[in-house]
């Protein structure tokens, strides 16, 4: 077991090596998947000990993350398909959500709070704790760290569209003058992350390779990294791998 750890650090320190003077990602955005099966794989019964398990491991990420410079992530904790899963198992899983954004906001914590997601799809307890998890961290001006919470990259947009609306509803705009000027910046400025950069580089672990509806707007130019690892076994290693694919593409944006 020395052994390998110590050849797991030749080869970290190897891949940080690599790293020095390339491009880093201002924002990433990680679908933290696999949880479930983790707990399957560690002979566990309860499924909810694969959740706790990743929520466990969410602040080694975030300090990975602010190591290399990174300003922006993007946690993807809850679908809005995820409240349709056995109640046994969602109750248990939005009181670990609500521990994170609480641990995550907490005084002593660098990070800017972001919640995201269809909060009213919510029970009443778990969005008034993620609410006042975002207003405590409000005047912090470490990394913001979205937590996307019950939410869905379609429902995301149709909501943006929907505030961009009634803005213009208020102000007086008439249907066919927002027809003759709307683009794709006044949606932008109506998303759930408003004010920040797109997600440069798209992490998902446990082997899945699709997005499953995250980001669907703001991934346009993004870059994706598939990882196998299961969320609760992802390494700092893995992070580095990630990086140094990133580090490697020549980024066309669409061309």
């Amino acid at each position: 077991m020395d052994v390998r750890k110590a050849v797991y650090s030749v080869y970290e320190r190897r891949l940080r090596n690599r790293l020095l003077g390339r491009p880093v990602p201002r924002h990433v955005a990680v679908m933290l998947d696999g949880n479930r099966r983790w707990a399957r794989a560690a002979g566990l019964d309860d499924v909810n000990h694969g959740h706790l398990a990743g929520a466990n491991h969410i602040q080694n990420l975030l300090a990975w993350c602010s190591e290399v410079g990174v300003q922006h992530v993007t946690l993807w904790l809850l679908s809005t398909d995820n409240l349709l899963r056995d109640p046994s198992e969602v109750g248990p899983l939005l009181r670990i959500i609500e521990t994170v954004a609480s641990e995550l906001s907490a005084p002593d914590q660098p990070w800017l709070v972001n919640v995201m997601g269809s909060l009213d799809l919510l029970p009443a307890q778990t969005a008034e704790t993620l609410k006042a998890a975002a207003e405590r961290s409000a005047d912090k001006t470490g990394m913001t760290v979205n937590l996307a919470v019950c939410y869905g990259g379609r429902r995301e947009i149709a909501d943006a569209v929907r505030s961009l609306l009634h803005e213009h509803a208020e102000a007086g705009t008439s249907i066919e003058e927002l027809a003759d000027i709307i683009d794709v910046e006044h949606i932008a400025d109506h998303l759930y992350t408003k004010g920040q950069p797109d997600p440069d580089l798209v992490i998902r672990t446990s082997g899945e390779q699709r997005l499953s509806g995250f980001l669907l707007w703001q991934s346009a130019h993004s870059e994706f990294y598939f990882c196998d690892a299961l969320w609760p076994d992802f390494r700092r290693i893995d992070f580095l791998r990630a990086l140094r694919d990133f580090s490697e593409r020549q980024r066309r944006f669409g061309n």
